[in-house]
């Protein structure tokens, strides 16, 4: 889930000892991440293995090719150009649920062409789920015309649960049409999803993305079998300070921002402001408030603001500790992902992200980087104090 060509991210890195063996093929790969992933997690039911199954078929053209071979186009879904994601959610009150996403249309061709692989992995999904894709058709016009623009069209996603069906998610590229017009096809988003009152509240805090300093960079909808379906606006934010985190943060009605920014700042390694690679925020929007956000979730770059994995992982044994989650099932996912040292290398934990709403508790999620291409070697240790200013 990172923006465009990240700063120090922008390349594979050349391959170093960890990295998945060659003779694989990217299915090979992340089919395995994803069954032991969901070992892991105890997330067995017959939707999981339905994931399992489906993986490669989601992958599009990119799916059989050797590792060796390296990546079939820069996909910005992970570092090393890898068009897949997986992570761990985690409830002090409730079940881990295992999700991944993948960009189905990576090394499609154009913009367009990989939008139209995206809704034909959308539409496998919605067959095997029974999941309703209504809601994209009602904005495709926005996110996928025909001379759609941008380093990528759609992105699938799908969270799966101990018991019951999965959840779908859409990711939707907001400058489709043009960076320039990213805030109108969003304004128009959401009016058309009921929540044409909720923009002019967003504007208000325009210095969130203004164009200097961060990005509209997805607008996300869920699918399917979900307590509460959510469209999602994702937003990164370049040079942001905690406290200019906790601005939006505040957003969301009822509940203290200052959680958000206490977060940042484990998950930073104490950086008061991230010049590096910029903060994700996302805000959610749900029928029970057509004008506010019913939801907030800071997303942490914390590859970049620490010296290797080892360091990334004990900032978020920290946070799922404090919220009082479960940390070992931290380390039975990352042993679940790869072999390697945690110390061998830096950006296996991607981001670690802190979800709160105004109907439910709090959830933290570690995403995690398939490295199939590549592992990214640690950093110069001065970066575990962060390249943004400290207090």
């Amino acid at each position: 889930m990172n923006p465009p060509a990240p700063s120090g991210y922008a390349l594979p890195p050349q391959r170093s000892t960890g990295a998945a063996p060659a003779t694989s093929t990217l299915r090979e790969h992340l089919a395995g991440q994803l069954r032991r992933l969901l070992d892991a997690a105890d997330v067995t039911c017959s939707p999981a293995r339905d994931a399992v199954r489906l993986l490669p078929g989601l992958l599009g053209p990119a799916a059989g090719r050797p590792l060796s071979a390296g990546p079939l186009s820069p996909s910005f879904v992970s570092d090393d150009h890898s068009p897949a994601e997986l992570s761990v959610s985690f409830a002090a009150d409730g079940a881990p649920t295992v999700r991944v996403l993948v960009e189905p249309g990576c090394g499609a061709g154009t913009a367009a062409d990989s939008g139209r692989a995206g809704l034909r992995a959308l539409d496998r999904m919605a067959s095997c789920w029974d999941v309703d894709a209504e809601p994209v058709a009602r904005v495709t016009d926005l996110f996928l015309p025909a001379a759609a623009r941008g380093p990528f069209s759609l992105w699938c996603a799908v969270d799966l649960r101990r018991t019951g069906p999965p959840g779908v998610k859409v990711y939707l590229n907001p400058e489709a049409h043009g960076a320039d017009r990213a805030a109108e096809v969003v304004e128009e988003a959401l009016t058309r999803f009921g929540f044409r009152a909720a923009w002019p509240a967003l504007t208000a805090r325009a210095e969130s993305w203004c164009p200097d300093r961060g990005r509209l960079l997805f607008l996300a909808l869920d699918l399917g079998h979900w307590q509460e379906p959510r469209v999602k606006l994702y937003i990164a934010h370049q040079g942001f300070s905690v406290e200019e985190a906790e601005a939006v943060a505040g957003l969301l009605p009822g509940r203290n921002p200052r959680r958000a920014g206490d977060f940042c700042r484990t998950v930073g390694g104490g950086a008061r402001r991230f010049d590096g690679l910029p903060l994700v925020s996302c805000l959610s929007f749900t029928r029970r408030d057509r004008e506010r956000p019913s939801g907030h979730t800071l997303h942490v770059p914390v590859r970049d603001y620490a010296r290797d994995d080892r360091v990334a992982r004990d900032r978020a044994a920290a946070v799922l500790g404090a919220h009082g989650a479960d940390v070992t099932l931290l380390d039975k996912a990352l042993a679940a992902m790869t072999p390697r040292r945690l110390s061998d290398g830096v950006g296996l934990i991607s981001y670690v992200s802190l979800a709160r709403s105004t109907g439910g508790p709090p959830r933290l999620t570690v995403y995690l980087s398939p490295e199939a291409y590549a592992v990214h070697p640690p950093h110069d240790p001065s970066r575990d104090t962060a390249p943004g200013e400290r207090g």
